[in-house]
C-alpha cells in the first residue's frame, strides 16, 4: 500500500463513505453500520482501489 498523507487518506476515507451511503457494495466484513467506519475499515484492510495523482513540481 502506497504512503498517503493525511489529506489524502481523508479523501480517500470520505469519497468512500459517500459511495456506501449511497449502496455502493460492502469490500470487507464489518458489523459496522456508519459509513464512515465501514470506509475507514476498507482503507485499514488495504481493500480500496484508489489511485492518487500527485502534481510534479
Amino acid at each position: 500500500m502506497p504512503e498517503f498523507n493525511r489529506y489524502e487518506k481523508a479523501r480517500i476515507i470520505g469519497a468512500r463513505a459517500l459511495q456506501v451511503s449511497y449502496g455502493a457494495p460492502v469490500l470487507v466484513d464489518t458489523d459496522q453500520t456508519e459509513p464512515i467506519l465501514i470506509a475507514a475499515e476498507e482503507y485499514d484492510a488495504d481493500a480500496l482501489p484508489f489511485t492518487v495523482r500527485r502534481e510534479r513540481q
